[in-house]
């Protein structure tokens, strides 16, 4: 069956049910009294069977009035509420993505790359939150094709036609210590060889960090003989805070400040680094606020690793 009128005809139904008059319904509802008996008309046409016993005195609601007024405030307050719950998802959360920006990152990014840039971005004169998911290099990828995040901050490069990747620096993997460690009393970079008989930290077998680790050593013939083996960048930071070990971790996953004052070591023979990048859904532009929080970390990243 083929539906022949619309939500604006049982609304000016249930008015003209409520009122009992034309004059007053047509001036609620901004009509003329002929476009108001135009859709009353198209609406009895459509379901075969009079709505109204007209008179010059009153307008009175038929059987079929009765029957029908109850079904039609169900269907209007459910397309009101279909409507404010699309609003909720277009026009006010497009609000909100204009002041929540949402940026997913890698753990080992969040310390250099993501926190300078937030703190700038915090202290200018926007009134936008940030909502920062640590995800996996993976997860980061589904986080921003899934648009859960407005972009992302990974050392992931995307190898299909739905996302881009945009590589802005260099992230060098080198030796954290603590400060009155013995190698953190040397000067200059250290070799990958001079971690042997060292309590070492590294990252957890398949991760991404150790697996650019163990590509660049491989060719070397270098073996490492770990003490602690952790998932997180985060654990190992907290480990060498505690003087249990050293850990080889890129140096974005350092903080720039740090209390307990960890000592950093370039690692060499080999070099060992990754390109870190932005992730964009490739025909999805990113909302303005979000645009000056990617130009802060693109920026701020490349000032301090040219300081």
């Amino acid at each position: 069956m083929r539906i022949n009128f619309d939500f604006a005809d049982l609304e000016a139904f249930l008015i003209l049910s409520e009122t009992g008059s034309f004059v007053a319904t047509a001036e609620h509802l901004g009509l003329s009294q002929s476009a108001l008996t135009r859709r009353i008309r198209k609406l009895e046409e459509a379901l075969g069977a009079p709505l109204f016993d007209r008179t010059t005195r009153s307008v009175r609601m038929t059987l079929a009035a009765r029957r029908l007024r109850a079904r039609a405030q169900g269907m209007l307050d459910e397309a009101r509420e279909t409507m404010r719950e699309l609003k909720d998802d277009t026009a006010e959360f497009s609000f909100q993505n204009r002041v929540i920006v949402t940026v997913a990152a890698v753990p080992s990014t969040i310390a250099r790359v993501l926190i300078p840039a937030v703190g700038l971005f915090s202290a200018g004169q926007n009134e936008a939150r940030v909502r920062i998911l640590d995800l996996l290099a993976n997860e980061v990828v589904e986080a921003v094709e899934d648009g859960q995040a407005d972009f992302g901050v990974s050392s992931w490069a995307a190898p299909d036609g739905a996302l881009l990747f945009e590589p802005f620096f260099e992230d060098k993997v080198v030796l954290v210590l603590p400060p009155d460690h013995p190698l953190a009393q040397t000067s200059g970079p250290l070799k990958w060889e001079a971690l042997a008989g060292q309590r070492l930290i590294l990252p957890s077998q398949g991760s991404g960090n150790r697996a650019l680790i163990d590509r660049a050593l491989a060719p070397e013939g270098l073996s490492l003989f770990w003490s602690y083996e952790v998932p997180r960048t985060s654990t190992a930071l907290e480990l060498v805070r505690a003087g249990l070990g050293v850990a080889a971790l890129p140096l974005s996953a350092v903080p720039v400040v740090d209390g307990s004052g960890l000592a950093i070591r370039p690692l060499v023979a080999p070099s060992v680094t990754r390109k870190i990048g932005l992730v964009y859904r490739r025909n999805s532009a990113i909302p303005p606020a979000a645009a000056r929080l990617r130009d802060l970390i693109v920026a701020e990243t490349r000032r301090r690793a040219e300081a």
